[in-house]
This record gives C-alpha cells, sequence and structure tokens, in this order.
C-alpha cells in the first residue's frame, strides 16, 4: 500500500521536504498543504511593470558552508544557473560593511591592516580583541547569551557596538537575550573543541556531508559573498512548485492546518548598515539593494533600492502594537532614517511597507535544550510527524533548506 506524506506549510522548508520526497526512488504520495493563497513563505518578491525588484524577505543567500552548498546543488537540480545574480569577492557589496554609530557611518575593518590599526567607532585596535580571545578561559554553562560569550571572549565593545549590531541585522533580536548556542552554534563549538573560537574557526575539520557540483566549484572559484535570482527569490519557490507539480505532488492552498489526530495505524557602495540597540532601538539597519543586486533595478534611468530593517524584538516598546500601528507611520520612520543616516531625502518613487508578524524566531537562552527535549519525545513516541522551519535549527534559508533535507532522509527510514 503507498504511504501518504503530508507536509504541512508550504514556505522554504515544506517546499523542500516535498521536493526531496518527490526525487525518491520511492515516491510516496505526497500532500502540501497551505493556509495562504501562495507558496514560499517569507521569500516574497515584489516585480515592477518596469523591471525594479523587491524583496521583503531573505534578499540573498550565502554559499559557505555545507547548507550553502546543499542549497546552490538544489538551485543548480532546479535548473536556475542562468537565473542567478552572485556577488563575487571582490564586490563593494561584500567587502564593505558599515556600522551607523554617533550619528555616522563606518566601515568595518576588511583587511589585515584594519584590525591592527584604531579604526572607529572602536577605540583600539580589534587585534587585542583577538589576544584576548586566546588568553580567556573556556566557558563552563552549557549555555549562555550571545552578549556575555562575546564580552567574556572579545570584550564589552565588541559585544555593544559590532554584535549588537549583528544580532538586530540577521534575528532582529536582543543579544542580551539570544542564546549563543542556537543562534551561532560555530563559535559555541569552536570554544569547545579549541578553547579559542579564533583557533576553532581555522582549525575546523572538513564539512559533512560533501556536495560538488559545477555550480559550487564556481561559486568557489569566484569567491561569491551571496547570489540572489534575477527576479527575485521568490524564483526559488515558483521553481520548486512547478518541479512538484510536475511530480504529482497534490498542493493545497488557503489549506490552513486545524487538527492533527494521530489515527490507529550611491554613495555608500556595500551590503549596507546595521544599527546597535543604544544607538536607535527601532532601527535595525538599512539594506543597499540597489549595491549588490542592480540587475535588479528598474529599467530606464538609475535607481537606488533600500531596505529598512525596523522593529524586531523592539517593535512594541519602540513603535506600537503591531495591530494597530499604521503603515504611514512605519514609512515615515523609515524616511527619516534614510534621510538622516544616508542623506537622502528625496521623496521615494516607490515604497512598500511590510509588516512580518513572528517573522524571526528568537532563540533564546535554553532553546537548544528545548529543541532537543522535542526531537527526543518524537523519536521515543515513534510519531510519524517530523517538524522542519526556522523555529528549530537555524534561521536562514541555507539553515531551512538544509534541515528540510537531513528531516526527509531520516522520514524514509520510517517509510
Amino acid at each position: 500500500m503507498q504511504r501518504t506524506v503530508v507536509v504541512a506549510g508550504g514556505g522554504i522548508s515544506g517546499l523542500t521536504a516535498c521536493y526531496h520526497l518527490a526525487k525518491s526512488s520511492s515516491t510516496p504520495k505526497i500532500i502540501l498543504l497551505e493556509g495562504s493563497s501562495r507558496l514560499g513563505g517569507w521569500l516574497l518578491s515584489t516585480r515592477t511593470d518596469d523591471g525594479a525588484v523587491f524583496e521583503h524577505g531573505p534578499r540573498g543567500i550565502r554559499p559557505a558552508g555545507s547548507v550553502g552548498k546543499n542549497t546552490l546543488n538544489m538551485v543548480s537540480e532546479l535548473g536556475l544557473e542562468d537565473e542567478i545574480l552572485p556577488v563575487p569577492g571582490d564586490h563593494s557589496a561584500s567587502k564593505n560593511r558599515y556600522l551607523y554609530v554617533n550619528k555616522a557611518l563606518h566601515k568595518l575593518p576588511s583587511s589585515i591592516s584594519g584590525v591592527l590599526r584604531t579604526i572607529p567607532p572602536f577605540s583600539k585596535p580589534l587585534i587585542w580583541c583577538g589576544l584576548r580571545d586566546f588568553m580567556a578561559k573556556r566557558g563552563t554553562q552549557p549555555d549562555e547569551t550571545v552578549h556575555e560569550f562575546v564580552v567574556r571572549r572579545l570584550g564589552k565593545e565588541v559585544a555593544d557596538i559590532a554584535i549588537d549590531s549583528l544580532c538586530r541585522g540577521v534575528f532582529a533580536g536582543d543579544c542580551r537575550r539570544l542564546s549563543l548556542r542556537s543562534c551561532f552554534p560555530i563559535l559555541y563549538e569552536a570554544e569547545r573543541k579549541r578553547r579559542s573560537i579564533i583557533l576553532g574557526m581555522v582549525l575546523a575539520g572538513g564539512e559533512r556531508p560533501h556536495f560538488d557540483s559545477a555550480l559550487i566549484r564556481r561559486a568557489k572559484k569566484e569567491r561569491w559573498s551571496q547570489w540572489s535570482l534575477r527576479s527575485g527569490m521568490e524564483t526559488l519557490p515558483e521553481a520548486m512548485e512547478e518541479f512538484l507539480r510536475g511530480r504529482g505532488v497534490q498542493i493545497y492552498k488557503d489549506t490552513p492546518l486545524q487538527q492533527l489526530e494521530r489515527t490507529a495505524d550611491n554613495r555608500w557602495k556595500g551590503f549596507g548598515h546595521l544599527v546597535p540597540s543604544f544607538e536607535d532601538s527601532t532601527l535595525l539597519g538599512i539594506v543597499y539593494d540597489s549595491v549588490a543586486f542592480p540587475d535588479q533595478n528598474h529599467c530606464g534611468a538609475a535607481s537606488t533600492r533600500l531596505t529598512v530593517m525596523m522593529g524586531g524584538a523592539w517593535f512594541e516598546v519602540g513603535i506600537g502594537d503591531p495591530d494597530k500601528v499604521s503603515h504611514d507611520q512605519i514609512l515615515c520612520r523609515a524616511r527619516e532614517a534614510v534621510t538622516s543616516h544616508l542623506g537622502i531625502s528625496e521623496t521615494p518613487t516607490r515604497a512598500i511597507v511590510k509588516l512580518h508578524k513572528a517573522c524571526i524566531p528568537q532563540y533564546t537562552l535554553g532553546h537548544w535544550q528545548r529543541t532537543e527535549n522535542i526531537f527526543k519525545y518524537l523519536k521515543h513516541q515513534m510519531l510519524p510527524l517530523s517538524v522542519v522551519g526556522a523555529s528549530y535549527e537555524g534561521v536562514s534559508v541555507n539553515d531551512c533548506i538544509f534541515s528540510a533535507r537531513n528531516a526527509v532522509e531520516k522520514l524514509f527510514q520510517y517509510l
């Protein structure tokens, strides 16, 4: 009797789970349930008549590591190689990152010489932080906040400025609450295995599993820092939907899962800038979309596309109730930030406000233990259920795709 696998949720994790199920030689009956009218989850692109592309979720994907290579493999299998817009290592969006501190933009060091001298907004050369790491003792707690970890190993200034900003840009979260072990497992493992996070990352063992393809080799040769797709990141879920329909996957949109019941059987050339919470808690950062992916600008005259990231863990305190705040209010705050930070005061020709509620799960202290308990419970009870997605083992697109693939591989052991 043919087995049936139901995938609840048509975001990138659910689509990837369906993708690997459908690729299998022993393909079961696959049903995909999606509560909204579209697939792709937070991978959402607006394409305008004049050729511009605006991203309302992830705007680029890193090719590094096993998770990055796994995603490139899937993109290649879907036949999207010609749609890729790479950002090579010598591109300004790869080399230049900024922080907005003390009412000014500061370029972060991108070379050895940069860490040997004092560069604002830091009060001393960053080389001293590296020396501190070599002398710091190994942590004894099973988990700690990202801020606590960085203060202990690299110093308070780096934690308050660089790491605070990084966590706001990546997680829209507060580094004083986020779990180091869950958000940055590579740093946790580096300290645990080598005592020094610098040594641990330099001496890290080979990646498993191993992925190889012409696209992966190209990305390595050209030192891609990130990549996008010509018509926007939503191209990926669209291609996956087409593939799944061709494989006979039953896709139901506007069908939210109600119940689970077990039956018996311009001027600043770079990626963008982030803002530490003490500078402006409601403004996470601004991404210079036009710099990294100019091919997504509209046809005709030169244009500037920006993404102003606001709120996150500070939304209700700094902006208000997300169910009541108006889009006009949010847009006004965004325009004020663009004017204040970048000196751009012109009225935008196009402005799109997207309010993402519960978008990035916050891995607060103890997250690793909570997820471990969930996985142990599912295994112990032998439940025919796999959980994947950004709530468990990483919030990036790569993490979601990778964990969904692993979940399907484990699922096949029971089918």
